[in-house]
């Protein structure tokens, strides 16, 4: 006689623990999953690390017509901004993945939803939080984009990520495109938000700084300026420095922040002679400003990599640890 033994599971609980646990396997697995240049840019806003923010990461409110080009070539969604470096793009998102693998909350949205009712474009905001040590001061980093996008995945968490490894604190804010109005309305929002939260969110607030590039650079510049209550913010203090990148912005005064300040002389938007007479100006009003000048960098080259102007995220780190320190 010949007896055949069944490998069919019969225990119904058994076999439904099972699936949960494959199931649950494949989800952690694809939260873990690291990008590549190899993969789409549908792969970030579908990414599980980054549900129910994914699209925010992007430069476009709608971003669905180009889902299909590769991160090899994510420049091309960025158009203002040159020398996009695929691979520094990707090492920040993959720093953002383990960032949410280890259990650390990235994503801050700082309009109530009261808000967002009364102005549905305030759905399309919120702070990206690379942290650096507990207690440490915070950045709020104002990507370009000429307010009709927000270049965050190159001029935002790249930089972002190089800031937090020198141990300080540094948010990305996604703004609404549209106007630069409100866009600074937002930055004084977040500031604000990120004051009322200092506790929480574990930053220090007395030595806070702004940075942005172009478009950016002409918000961080209207709060070194004119401060944050004038946009609609809290009364707050100045930022200790404004980290401002290739601007044509040519607005100063006696009580602007001190400010760290560089551009390329071939940038090919923001004309190398009116930073310069920015720079004068502001020095000669009494205001601390550190210029850093490159040659061959074009516009909108974020952390620099592959340029002249590699290694400026550094200089405009070691120029707010400066004022730390005071």
């Amino acid at each position: 006689m010949v007896i055949f033994l069944s490998c069919t599971n019969s225990d119904p609980i058994q076999a439904e623990n099972d699936s949960y646990e494959t199931k649950f396997s494949k989800e952690s697995d694809e939260m873990d999953k690291h990008l590549t240049t190899s993969n789409n840019v549908s792969d970030i806003v579908n990414h599980k690390a980054f549900k129910g923010f994914g699209e925010l990461l992007l430069p476009r409110d709608n971003n669905s017509g180009v889902y299909n080009t590769p991160l090899s070539n994510v420049g091309s969604l960025m158009p203002y901004h040159g020398d996009v470096n695929s691979g520094d793009v990707v090492d920040a998102l993959n720093r953002m993945i383990d960032d949410v693998n280890e259990g650390k909350t990235i994503f801050y949205e700082f309009y109530t939803e009261d808000q967002k009712q009364h102005d549905t474009g305030k759905e399309n905001t919120g702070l990206f939080f690379l942290r650096g040590n507990p207690g440490a001061p915070f950045a709020i980093i104002c990507p370009g984009g000429g307010f009709s996008y927000v270049g965050s995945l190159h001029e935002g968490f790249p930089i972002a990520n190089r800031i937090s490894e020198s141990g300080l604190n540094a948010f990305v804010i996604r703004y609404r495109i549209g106007s630069g109005q409100m866009a600074t309305e937002d930055l004084a929002a977040a500031i604000s938000y990120t004051f009322r939260n200092a506790e929480s969110l574990g930053v220090d607030t007395k030595y806070y700084s702004v940075w942005g590039g172009s478009a950016g650079a002409r918000m961080a510049g209207n709060i070194a300026l004119r401060g944050v209550e004038a946009f609609g913010g809290d009364s707050i203090a100045k930022p200790v420095t404004a980290v401002i990148a290739y601007t044509g912005q040519s607005s100063y005064s006696s009580d602007f922040s001190p400010a760290f300040i560089t551009v390329a002389a071939n940038d090919w938007i923001a004309n190398v002679n009116t930073v310069e007479r920015r720079v004068q100006n502001l020095r000669n009003a009494g205001v601390e400003v550190e210029y850093q000048r490159y040659e061959n960098a074009g516009h909108g080259f974020g952390l620099g990599t592959g340029t002249d102007a590699d290694g400026w995220v550094d200089l405009a780190v070691k120029f707010w640890q400066q004022h730390i320190d005071e």
